[in-house]
This record gives structure tokens, C-alpha cells and sequence, in this order.
């Protein structure tokens, strides 16, 4: 008996050995054929200079949903469709924002009305500015000595963390909710400090969120120096604020996410690929999220390329509204469970073509094993990282329904400097470095279409 169990082990050691040595193989063709063959990088050039920014509801967009099938069609895809998706639909317009401190003139200062943010209608609207550095001092003031005021929201992006997203997720509450907190004391307006790594004077601009049966009073946003000037200011002047915007909610439209896909040899179970077509109106949508669209179209370029046998259908999914509604994501996840479409796994890029350094899982921990059991095969592509356990908002709607999800993760060090800017522009991504994340999403999605 011991003898049996003895060269049983040793017949399943060497299979798992072999296994491991083939798709060790396999990993490297995908990464030959990218790294030299890769269309992402043109693909990209032709999608954010020739078509630009993309905010949903606009022109743009509806350019780059004829793009995105065009795209998907010559990368091989077997079947390509638009699945309709209702948006709201958002504009900026003109603003323009100005302070005048103590007897001194008025001075223009570069700003972003937040995204979904109502403006004031053409008029100019004016006010004492009041600042806070946190929730905390917000919360201690109050209501009248907000009230006729404009609050500068003055929290910086936390340095501290090695882990950028750590910081924007502690800076977002900022954002999301300055307009509603400023309003429920009878404040005029809100100016929020950009969640920006950088030092610099660029504005980023964001979704917020108004809450129901509250005033909805414009929020705009400042860059680091800007901010960094006006704290001075107010430290020994009275300082009073005019903003002039005529930006706001123009109803909702019929738009569209775009889907290509490469069927399943073995069955019609999903495997999701994906990132958000849309972008701010700004800049011209390279990082967020050109990036993300470009490598999973190249995922199913690659297996058709190579001759790849999926097993599973492979989806590149370019989700509509990701920026200020995630309307497509929400819609795909209701179209899946409608249907009773069985998905394997899913995972989104969204967040910026930088280098690969690692894959966030959100899943069960027999899955998660699976995956973090070959993290070895990956080692040699720079990515390391499977700690994390989140994965995008697009996907979040499968995750709920059981799907294991996951999320690409590039370096990310450079990411928050022009994250949601005029910055965010072709000329700032590598293609070496955007074309590995190509790689590593192809990687992944080979080795579970095998072995899951």
C-alpha cells in the first residue's frame, strides 16, 4: 500500500511539474507575440487623438463605440454587439472661479466643477470662504457659520502611503460628499482639494454624489498649489469667492457598452474581460481608461493569434458610464442574471497602462489558492502582488452574484498625478509598459480558461 501511494504521489508530482513547465511555455509565446506583435499601443494613439476624451452622453462617446466593435471585429472576435444601456448625461460648460482677498483685486484661479456637480446657472454666486482639513472639523462647525459661505474642503492626499489607492480612497469621501455636507448648513458652494499625489497646480475633477431632499449646490475642485496658496491667504485675510458655472444634469440618453467575444471550444461559460470605454471631458483618456480597452481587446487578438483553443468563451467587455453613473456595468450584470448566463470569471483594468506588478482577487479562498499557487509562473513578467481582495465597479454586479472577480494592478506610483486631468493624454503611457499588462491579463485569462 505504501509503495502504491508512494508512486502515486510521485506520477501526480510529475504531472503537476509538466503542467507547470507547459503553461510556463505558453506564458512565454503570449508575451513574444504582445511584446513585438502588439496593436494596443496604436490602437490607443488612434483612440484618445482621434476621437479624445469620451464623457458619456457626448459625441465623442458615440464615436468610440463604433470604434471599440471595429476594433474588437479586426481583433478576431466571433461575435461583436452593442448592448443598449440608458446614461445620464452630464455637461461642463463655461465656469470660471475668482477671490478677492481683503482690499485686493479679484484673481482667477484654475478649477474643474466635479462631475455630476449642478452649476449656477450663468450667475455669478458669491461668498466668505470657510476652511476645514477634515470630516471631523466639518462636523464641529456650526450651521451658522456656514451658512451664506462657501467651505473649502483642504484635505490633502495622504503622502504616507506606499499604496496610492490607499490615500484616494481616504481622499474620495472629500469629493463624493463636500456638496451635500455644505448644503445641509446652508452653504453656497463647495471647493474641494484635488486628489492628486502630485504638487503641482493641475485640477482633477471626479464624480459626487448628491443625497436626496438636500440643495444641490455646485462642488468644484482646485490644484495642490492652488489650495496650498489659499490656506495661506486665509490664514490673515477675509477671502470671498465667485464662481460662475453652467454646468449640470441634462436627463438621460440611450447609449451603449460594447462586447466582442471568441466562443467556447468545450462550453458557453464566460470568462470577462474588460474596461470602461467612457472618460472625463478632459485630457484625453489614455490611463483612464483607454488603457483598459486597449489590453482587453488584445487579450482576444492574442488567442486567435497564437491559435489558442479556449475552452470557455472569452468576453472583452468595453462598459459605458463608468466615470459618473457605472450604468454599463449595472446593465451587463442585469442582462447575465436575466438570461441565467453563467460566468467563470471576470477581471477589469482600471488603472492606468503602468507597469504590471500584480493581480487583486476577490473571491473565495479555494479560488484564490488556485491562482496564488502559480504565482511562480508569473514572476518573470515583474508581477508579484496577489494580496490584494478587490476588483472594479464595472464588475462589482457579477462579483455580487458569486462570479469571482479580480483587477489588474500597475505600479502605482504615477497614476494619481493625472488621474481625471487635462494630464491624462497618449504622450504619458509607455507601450512597453502598457503592452506587459496586455500580457499579464492574457497570461491569467489562459491558465483559468485551462484549468477552471
Amino acid at each position: 500500500m505504501k509503495k502504491l501511494i508512494g508512486t502515486t504521489l510521485a506520477l501526480l508530482s510529475i504531472a503537476t511539474y509538466a503542467q507547470a513547465q507547459g503553461d510556463s511555455i505558453q506564458f512565454s509565446k503570449i508575451s513574444t507575440e504582445i511584446l513585438n506583435n502588439g496593436k494596443g499601443y496604436e490602437e490607443l494613439r488612434d483612440l484618445t487623438q482621434n476621437i479624445g476624451n469620451r464623457l458619456s452622453g457626448s459625441e465623442a462617446y458615440e464615436k468610440s463605440v463604433q470604434w471599440a466593435a471595429k476594433e474588437l471585429r479586426n481583433a478576431g472576435a466571433d461575435k461583436v454587439w452593442l448592448q443598449e444601456v440608458m446614461i445620464p448625461v452630464w455637461k461642463r460648460g463655461k465656469e470660471s472661479l475668482y477671490i478677492k482677498a481683503g482690499s485686493g483685486k479679484p484673481q482667477s484661479l484654475k478649477m474643474l466643477s466635479l462631475g455630476n456637480s449642478e452649476g449656477t446657472g450663468g450667475k455669478d454666486v458669491s461668498g466668505e470662504i470657510v476652511m476645514v482639513k477634515s470630516l471631523e472639523e466639518f462636523e464641529q462647525l456650526p450651521a451658522e457659520k456656514v451658512k451664506g459661505k462657501i467651505v473649502f474642503f483642504n484635505h490633502p492626499f495622504d503622502q504616507n502611503y506606499v499604496q496610492t489607492f490607499i490615500a484616494y480612497r481616504d481622499a474620495g469621501a472629500y469629493r463624493r460628499s463636500a456638496a451635500a455636507l455644505t448644503a445641509k448648513k446652508g452653504g453656497k458652494f463647495a471647493i474641494v482639494r484635488s486628489l492628486s499625489s502630485a504638487l503641482d497646480d493641475v485640477p482633477h475633477t471626479g464624480g459626487m454624489k448628491y443625497e436626496d431632499n438636500i440643495e444641490k449646490i455646485p462642488a468644484v475642485c482646485i490644484g495642490n498649489t492652488t489650495a496650498d496658496q489659499l490656506e495661506e491667504l486665509l490664514k490673515t485675510q477675509k477671502v470671498i469667492a465667485t464662481l460662475n458655472s453652467n454646468c449640470g444634469m441634462k436627463g438621460e440618453k440611450l447609449s451603449h457598452s460594447v462586447i466582442g467575444e471568441i466562443t467556447g471550444k468545450k462550453d458557453q461559460n464566460v470568462i470577462v474581460v474588460g474596461g470602461h470605454l467612457d472618460s472625463w471631458d478632459v485630457g484625453q483618456g489614455a490611463h483612464d481608461d483607454g488603457a483598459g480597452i486597449v489590453q482587453s481587446i488584445e487579450v482576444l487578438r492574442t488567442f486567435k493569434k497564437l491559435g489558442i483553443q479556449n475552452n470557455h468563451t472569452i468576453r472583452a467587455v468595453c462598459f459605458a458610464n463608468e466615470e459618473n453613473g457605472t450604468k454599463g456595468g449595472k446593465q451587463y450584470g442585469k442582462t447575465a442574471k436575466e438570461t441565467n448566463e453563467k460566468h467563470l470569471f471576470a477581471i477589469e483594468s482600471d488603472a492606468g497602462g503602468f507597469s504590471p506588478r500584480g493581480i487583486s482577487l476577490e473571491m473565495d479562498d479555494i479560488k484564490r489558492k488556485q491562482i496564488q499557487d502559480r504565482v511562480n509562473l508569473f514572476l518573470p513578467y515583474g508581477v508579484y502582488n496577489f494580496d490584494g481582495k478587490y476588483s472594479g465597479s464595472d464588475i462589482a454586479p457579477l462579483h455580487e452574484m458569486g462570479v469571482p472577480t479580480a483587477e489588474l494592478v500597475p505600479d502605482p506610483q504615477r497614476y494619481f498625478d493625472i488621474h481625471h486631468t487635462e494630464e491624462d493624454t497618449f504622450e504619458k503611457v509607455n507601450r512597453r509598459e502598457l503592452l506587459l499588462g496586455s500580457v499579464v491579463m492574457t497570461q491569467l485569462i489562459y491558465m483559468i480558461d485551462k484549468n477552471w
